[in-house]
Parts: C-alpha cells; sequence; structure tokens
C-alpha cells in the first residue's frame, strides 16, 4: 500500500508542474496532505442484534490513516447498545462492499465512494466476518506490523534498505505513534530521512508506487520505476503511466488545462505527497487519470514550486 493518491481533473482547475525544491519549503503543503479529513456517517448493520436504537455516528476520518485505528470511538459507542454475546471483531463494508483495513482510508473513499454525496456512509458489522474479502486485525499491533513492513518494503526500492537499517527502534516507534496519534510534527521529524538521499545520486533508486484500479480484478499495479531516465532526464507521473498503465494517458489527461498533474517529475511528486511507502495512484472509471478533494476540508493551494490546487494522498 504506501501512500496513495488520487488526481481528478476538474474544469476550470490548472495544475503546474512540480518543480525541484527543498521539503522544508512546502511544509504548508505537507501539513493539508496530512490534515485531510471526510466527513463520515457509521450505521450500524440493521440485523445485529440491539437492545435499544443505534443512533448513527460522525466522524471526521483522516485520509491518511487505517480504519481500525481510527475507530475506537465508534466500536464503544454501538457496543452500549448490544448484547455482549452478540460482540464479535468488528469491520466495515460500503453498499455491499467489505472495506480492507489495510487500505489507507482515502484510498478506499476514492475508489469506492468519490463520487457520492457526503458523508460517507459506512456499514458497521460485529458479525459474519467476511474470511473470504477481509484480514483479521485483532489489535493496533496488527496494523504497526503492516505499517512498518510497508515502510521497509519502500526503503529497500530507494536507498537499499540502508537508512530504514539505520535507525534506532525508537525512530521506528516514533514514525508509528506520529502516524497513530495524527501528530504531524513527531511523524515527519522521522519520515523526512526516508525522503533525503546523497547529491551525488541525483534521486532515488526507484520510485515505490501502485496504481490502483477499482474496475479490475487486479487490485493494484506495481513494477520498479526509477525516477530519472537512461539519458539523466527526471522522468514525470506521465512517463510512469506511459510505462506501466498506457491506458490511463488519454489526450484530455494532458490537454485539459494550462498545464496537467501528467506532467509532475515523479521523484518529487513522491517525496511531496506521501506519508506511507509509496504512491499508490487511483485511475479513473474510463482510464483517465483522476484527481479528487473527495470533498474534504483540505483548502486549495498556490503554486508552491511543488504543487497547485487542493490535492489528497492517503495513506
Amino acid at each position: 500500500m504506501g501512500l496513495q493518491f488520487q488526481l481528478r481533473k476538474r474544469r476550470g482547475s490548472t495544475c503546474a508542474s512540480l518543480l525541484p525544491g527543498r521539503m522544508t519549503d512546502d511544509k504548508d503543503v505537507l501539513r493539508d496532505v496530512w490534515f485531510g479529513r471526510i466527513p463520515t456517517c457509521f450505521t450500524l448493520y440493521q440485523d445485529e442484534i440491539t437492545e435499544r436504537e443505534a443512533e448513527p455516528y460522525y466522524l471526521l476520518l483522516p485520509r491518511i490513516s487505517y480504519l481500525t485505528l481510527v475507530t475506537d470511538k465508534v466500536k464503544k459507542h454501538f457496543q452500549k447498545v448490544m448484547r455482549q454475546e452478540e460482540i464479535n471483531e468488528i469491520w466495515f463494508e460500503y453498499e455491499g462492499t467489505p472495506l480492507k483495513w489495510h487500505y489507507p482510508i482515502g484510498l478506499l473513499f476514492d475508489l469506492h465512494a468519490s463520487n457520492t454525496a457526503l458523508p460517507w456512509n459506512i456499514t458497521v458489522h460485529f458479525k459474519n466476518f467476511p474470511e473470504k474479502d477481509l484480514l483479521h486485525c485483532h489489535s493496533k499491533d496488527v496494523i504497526e506490523a503492516h505499517f512498518m513492513a510497508c515502510i521497509k518494503e519502500a526503503d529497500a526500492l530507494k536507498h537499499k534498505s540502508q537508512v530504514i537499517n539505520e535507525m534506532q527502534k525508537k525512530d521506528h516507534k516514533q514514525l508509528w505513534m506520529g502516524l497513530q496519534n495524527d501528530k504531524f510534527e513527531q511523524f515527519w521529524a522521522i519520515n523526512r530521512k526516508l525522503m533525503e538521499y546523497p547529491p551525488e545520486d541525483n534521486g532515488f533508486r526507484y520510485i515505490p508506487f501502485r496504481i490502483y484500479q477499482a474496475t479490475t480484478e487486479r487490485p493494484f499495479i506495481q513494477k520498479l520505476f526509477r525516477p530519472i531516465a537512461s539519458g539523466g532526464q527526471l522522468h514525470t507521473l506521465g512517463d510512469l503511466l506511459k510505462d506501466v498503465c498506457p491506458s490511463a494517458i488519454t489526450p484530455e489527461a494532458f490537454n485539459h488545462g494550462k498545464s496537467e498533474p501528467t506532467k509532475a517529475r515523479s521523484q518529487h511528486c513522491w517525496r511531496h505527497h506521501r506519508h506511507q511507502p509509496g504512491v499508490c495512484l487511483r485511475l479513473g472509471g474510463e482510464g483517465a487519470l483522476e484527481r479528487s478533494c473527495a470533498r474534504s476540508q483540505c483548502r486549495e493551494i498556490e503554486d508552491k514550486g511543488s504543487i497547485s490546487k487542493a490535492m489528497n494522498t492517503y495513506i
């Protein structure tokens, strides 16, 4: 999974190319990504046995986190009206589709509900766990193990695992606690180390990414992709898509507006718009590259040398 973001072209919007720059120059952009929220309404499944009526529970979900990491209040809210013998492992679904807890919340929303009105309506279950569709998540230790495994996989692609292996255990814990507790400064104090590379290297070895498509049986596309071409020029997001998923490139994707997100340099795009181990792109229904603000609370961002307009990445 990795950090994942969806880009949707919208009429009247312009997207400036990502330009080289230090991450410290774009801290406000990183903050807007981090604090992206999705208004959500949780409703208990109608067949769950309760002692009294279960009222819906509303929550602003952080796009970069995981459902099972931020829904303790939801679980406690519904358990109050249920019989204890009826309470088993909690799981969530949207319009009949079980929601994978190991996918970041923003990715789940963009895959399944980006064209629906807000709040996002999620159904809560405490029985009949869908074994074939979901992994069990009995504790937050499971989420932490999954998160750190993804971090290590990404650093193997970027730095041959040198950076993550040189970190101390307390650094790993701080990275995780920053995500778990929604602490931007705590997380980025460590995460910035994973975004750096020696000047003589001119970039990462490979760009960790995944491309998710909602209309295919294949959950995601992932392959090795270098940020710099053999001739020395920097690869763009459009170059990556042409190489990995040519069907995603259409005339509209390149020509609608003054400057398109597909012209963004892949390495800078990844460095500035991820919080998890890789970049994950969600492609639109007709193969076009999409961009979505998900009607969240993200404000529009003026071009600061790395991105313009509201953008969402989700972990």
